[in-house]
């Protein structure tokens, strides 16, 4: 159980959007009619199998999208329950984008929708997550 007596403090050094993480990402989120996006290119250092980038970092970046539409729209939260469906590999060096949009809104829960897409829109991976309000 998440304890009401957090405080969420952003120092920059989040994995996927800190900028002053030097090991991280570095993905910039924007909020557009309710929908969060990010674009990117992920490189070698973030491969599983050779020149296919890691499942693990494809399901973070959906986490990361997933809380960040509600934090954009001032309901800070964080995950409770993640669920991720792979669908087609993302190459190392290949264009990408991540979007995500709240899909219902309660009182202490929030669900969420994301989906990494390839510039052809060929869907990499979905994720859905329910989210506790802080």
């Amino acid at each position: 159980m998440i304890s009401k007596n957090i405080i969420l403090e952003d120092d920059h050094y989040c994995f996927v959007c800190g900028k002053n993480n030097t090991f991280g990402l570095q993905l910039e989120f924007s909020l557009h009619n309710g929908k969060v996006i990010s674009e990117f290119v992920l490189k070698k250092a973030q491969q599983g199998y050779k020149d296919i980038v890691h499942g693990g970092i494809i399901s973070t970046i959906l986490d990361e999208a997933m809380v960040k539409t509600a934090l954009l729209q001032n309901m800070p939260a964080v995950t409770a329950e993640i669920t991720i469906r792979f669908r087609n590999p993302l190459m190392v060096d290949e264009p990408a984008f991540v979007e995500a949009f709240i899909e219902k809104n309660r009182k202490k829960i929030i669900e969420t929708r994301s989906e990494i897409r390839k510039k052809d829109n060929t869907i990499i991976a979905e994720g859905h997550a329910k989210l506790i309000r802080i």
